[in-house]
């Protein structure tokens, strides 16, 4: 009996003492030998490591015959402004061409990019925002392999955000590289997950379907806790700006700066239009943000540092009321909302901005999204590779 016991402890406890979760890229085991004696093509950028190793690196070193990168938005090396264009070149660091994913023209890359290519991997970290651009790039990468008939491998990483699901469904013709997909602004998915519903869903041009093959992550359940050991783009710097950037990415769409040009981006929010509060800033060029809105200029707001530090639990939904109390405390309201239409493509829904304007409240605008988001929670579930929150 003392032996049974010892072994069932053996068996069952110490392996799930030991055990850790491992992102995609880190179990090489399982996908170095798809790309034995291939040719292969990278869609990577800083965040694409194996410990604190670049992924390009780690492979060459396995002796795997990488041909080019494709650079999506930020570039290869995360140097480049939100929305900057980012250029073709060469890695400085190996000589591998960087081809870039970024910008109009770019975005889907092209036969002619492909015709020397056996597969392409696609290792990116995502933070679980609808737009966030590099699930925009991952759809055109699919599609370009689809058309060209060249396998995909996705390494996938968790998502920090993954623990719910919530906000406004984009409708169609609020269709743009920020948002390609009748998706809620948090969709509660990783990358790998994500891919399968482009697939399943047929979201592709003419219905076409990507020869996927997807290296789940280790250990990695959507109650996960992670935390993000390279920032994934210079303006989200630590986890309190990732956990705050879906509610406060809207802003974006507004004359309300996000902290872009200071020390803490996507963890406050202010403008120089509001009546004076307790706590301002003022934008200055900095890395990641040459021209930040107002520069220069004295924004009174909020700071949500403290309150995007806490615990998932707290932060486990989309918030919209700070964006409302924004516009109300706002003068001058037909000057809130920017002319060029940005927001409605960040909310994927015109009748958001409408609502606001009309006064409705924070629960007749929560209520408002609540069928649809249901619908698409349905749909979700198809393509989940790891244990929900919901159960």
């Amino acid at each position: 009996m003392r032996y049974a016991l010892i072994y069932f402890f053996l068996l069952f406890f110490i392996p799930s003492f030991w055990t850790q979760l491992q992102t995609g890229a880190e179990q090489t085991d399982l996908y170095l030998p798809l790309l034995k004696n291939k040719r292969v093509a990278l869609v990577a950028n800083p965040t694409s490591v194996i410990g604190s190793t670049h992924l390009v690196d780690s492979l060459l070193k396995l002796h795997i015959n990488i041909i080019k990168v494709f650079a999506p938005e930020h570039g290869f090396r995360g140097k480049a402004d939100a929305g900057e264009k980012v250029k073709d070149a060469k890695d400085t660091q190996t000589g591998i061409p960087i081809l870039s994913l970024y910008g109009r023209k770019n975005r889907k890359p092209s036969a002619e990019k492909l015709k020397d290519v056996d597969i392409v991997i696609f290792d990116i970290q995502d933070v679980g925002a609808r737009f966030y651009t590099y699930i925009s790039t991952m759809h055109y990468v699919m599609e370009a392999c689809a058309e060209n008939n060249i396998p995909l491998l996705i390494l996938d990483r968790p998502n920090p955000n993954g623990f719910y699901v919530d906000g406004p469904v984009l409708k169609p013709e609020n269709k743009s590289f920020v948002g390609m997909h009748p998706v809620p602004i948090v969709h509660g998915m990783t990358i790998g997950e994500y891919a399968q519903m482009i697939n399943g869903e047929k979201w592709l041009k003419n219905s076409v379907q990507t020869q996927l093959t997807i290296i789940k992550c280790k250990e990695y359940t959507h109650n996960t806790k992670y935390k993000l050991p390279i920032p994934p783009s210079p303006n989200l710097p630590n986890m309190s700006s990732i956990y705050l950037y879906p509610s406060l990415c809207l802003f974006e769409g507004t004359n309300v700066s996000v902290g872009r040009g200071t020390p803490f981006p996507f963890q406050v929010f202010g403008s120089p239009y509001i009546p004076p509060t307790d706590f301002s800033f003022t934008p200055q060029p900095t890395f990641g943000a040459k021209h930040p809105k107002h520069e220069g200029k004295k924004c009174y707001g909020y700071d949500l540092r403290e309150f995007g530090n806490n615990e998932m639990p707290k932060l486990g939904k989309f918030y919209i009321q700070w964006l409302i109390a924004m516009y109300n405390q706002t003068p001058n309201k037909d000057e809130f909302f920017l002319k060029n239409g940005f927001f409605n493509l960040l909310s994927g829904d015109k009748n958001i901005q409408k609502m606001i304007r009309e006064g409705k409240t924070v629960e007749e605008i929560e209520n408002y999204w609540q069928k649809d988001l249901s619908d698409f929670k349905n749909t979700r579930k198809k393509y989940l590779l790891y244990p929900d929150f919901e159960n």
